[in-house]
């Protein structure tokens, strides 16, 4: 039995990871939200749910005492191109927030799991296979805050022992939540509009490669990391993990294999194709692979084939 709080649990990774954490164990799974981004439907009715501003670190030491929890997912942030319009408050919910969770998991002894970023990255890390450890310089507020992220929680658990652990996120897919804002969010969009048989328009160059990762395979990944054997972790903030690498072009062709007919169009966004730049092609997920056992399951054919299956029940019902 756990007792675990998912502090931005209504965004595009908690929702989807609240239902996973339910499913997979008993006790107390708290959907934290903020006023105005409330829980409905099955993430209401299927366990606890509390206000839990991540900003707010008495709400927090509050809903983790009223329910015994033992492990935090801290989920809230903004998305790296939302970030850029609102860079003083992606600070403070990014660092700040993460400052709140760390002091409430010393005083009570809480695991917390902080995701990262491949976003943590910059212009001079090496683009292909990057390595676990190696050069971290993003020019972004996104990525500044992820690269702080993994060295406070690194400090938190040398200086205090908080079980803190992470890893880096690429771009994720997902039928079951909306693109909110993010650089890799064209590689979701595309998919509803092969669905509709609208033509897409690209935000980002045909040839720019990134990460990417299923959705299933991540929120595996983030349960079977806080799951791992802790005398076996050598890193801990963060595991590069990875899937896929593809361009826009890549893509295009894997959908239109299964939809014949389906257009691109390339109008590219300026902001997110200098974010794409200066992000990595492909990382190397070796360390995450020994320390604890990483395997994904999906592929970009797998994927595709059933993104456009569970979209096409969503949208054409």
């Amino acid at each position: 039995m756990k007792n675990i709080l998912v502090i931005g649990s209504t965004g595009q990774i908690g929702s989807e990871l609240t239902m996973k954490l339910r499913k997979t164990y008993t006790g107390n799974i708290v959907a934290g939200y903020i006023p105005g981004a409330e829980p409905h439907g099955e993430l209401l009715e299927t366990g606890p749910s509390a206000v839990c501003d991540v900003t707010n670190a008495e709400q927090i030491a509050d809903v983790v005492t009223r329910y015994g929890i033992d492990t935090v997912y801290n989920l809230a942030a903004l998305l790296s191109a939302v970030a850029e319009a609102r860079p003083q408050l992606a600070w403070r919910i990014g660092m700040g927030g993460l400052y709140n969770v760390l002091e409430v998991a010393r005083e009570k002894h809480c695991a917390v799991f902080t995701p990262s970023s491949i976003g943590s990255f910059g212009d001079d890390t090496p683009k292909d296979k990057t390595p676990q450890d190696t050069i971290r310089n993003p020019k972004t507020i996104y990525g500044v805050t992820k690269v702080a992220g993994e060295l406070l929680s690194d400090y938190y658990y040398v200086r205090f022992g908080v079980d803190t652990r992470s890893v880096r996120f690429p771009g994720l897919i997902s039928y079951v939540t909306p693109p909110g804002g993010g650089t890799t969010d064209y590689a979701v969009d595309i998919y509803y509009a092969a669905v509709r048989g609208e033509t897409f328009v690209c935000p980002i160059k045909q040839d720019t490669y990134m990460d990417m990762m299923y959705m299933p395979d991540a929120l595996r990944a983030a349960i079977e990391i806080m799951e791992a054997d802790p005398s076996k972790l050598k890193h801990r903030n963060a595991f590069n993990i990875a899937s896929m690498s593809f361009c826009p072009e890549i893509i295009y062709n894997a959908i239109l294999s299964l939809k014949p007919g389906f257009k691109i169009e390339y109008k590219t966004d300026p902001l997110r194709q200098a974010i794409a730049e200066s992000w990595p092609n492909s990382l190397d997920d070796t360390c995450a692979r020994n320390e604890w056992g990483w395997r994904p399951e999906y592929d970009l054919d797998t994927m595709t084939r059933d993104m456009l299956d569970k979209l096409a029940r969503r949208l054409l019902k």
